[in-house]
């Protein structure tokens, strides 16, 4: 199949199965293009079971996904152009500097030399690590860890960007630049796909979002709309449930 016109990403009939763990049950979505999409659930939902199937890193049991339209998992070179990832926990070749591993990551995308460096640049003073570029980055603090890793994701020039906890470990300084990058990304025509447990986050950025519960989605369309009057935090709570009250711990107040 084709995604339809002016569909970011689009995710049909998904499903994964561990043993008898159901973590991905029949889900299907679309993303518009040009959305800042949030992508919440409580943990064990099945988020990032979804996205990395949705990104070309996990193989589904069944199930596709097309970005603008090109097939994930039958033409994965020409999908892993229009991607780029930033999962959560990413591995990086942390006996690079910051730079050198930039740079590394422009060039396996197929940029050339002088581009790569120039890109490389632009990104470390954009994320706030250019004192840091010759460092390496196992040396790196869990926020600047962070911000490398979403350098890497950006330096090819993706019309589609997946983060998992983007804002993770980083601290307010460097997470207003990120949302300013990010912003700008949205506004020039790209797509961001955000994961975050921190609902106003995720209200006060993103234009869409979709909330999982169980391995399928529960709700999507625009931030209004699944928040239907009331903060984002507290529709979600009443979509997936779990609120609990402290009855049983009376040791607890004073």
């Amino acid at each position: 199949m084709n995604s339809p016109q002016g569909i970011a990403l689009a995710l049909r009939n998904l499903v994964k199965v561990y043993g008898n763990l159901v973590a991905v049950s029949d889900l299907s979505l679309d993303i518009p293009s040009g959305a800042f999409y949030g992508f919440v659930g409580p943990n064990g939902a099945g988020k990032t079971t979804t996205l990395t199937m949705a990104t070309g890193l996990l193989h589904p049991d069944q199930g596709t996904a097309h970005v603008h339209g090109v097939d994930v998992w039958n033409d994965p070179i020409q999908a892993r152009r229009l991607l780029g990832v930033m999962p959560d926990g990413m591995r990086l070749l942390d006996k690079l500097s910051g730079a050198d591993l930039l740079t590394h990551v422009a060039m396996l995308r197929g940029l050339d030399r002088i581009t790569a460096r120039n890109r490389t640049n632009e990104l470390l003073e954009a994320l706030d690590l250019t004192e840091a570029a010759t460092k390496l980055v196992g040396d790196y603090s869990a926020g600047m860890t962070k911000k490398i890793a979403l350098g890497t994701a950006l330096i090819h020039g993706p019309s589609v960007i997946v983060l998992d906890e983007p804002f993770e470990a980083v601290d307010p300084v460097s997470a207003a630049n990120i949302k300013t990058i990010l912003n700008g990304f949205v506004s020039g025509g790209g797509t961001v796909i955000l994961s975050s447990h921190v609902m106003d986050t995720v209200q006060s950025l993103c234009s869409h979002v979709a909330v999982i519960n169980h391995g399928q989605v529960i709700a999507a369309g625009t931030t209004d709309e699944v928040a239907a009057g009331s903060t984002l935090e507290d529709r979600f709570t009443e979509l997936v449930g779990g609120r609990r009250n402290n009855e049983g711990l009376s040791w607890f107040a004073n």
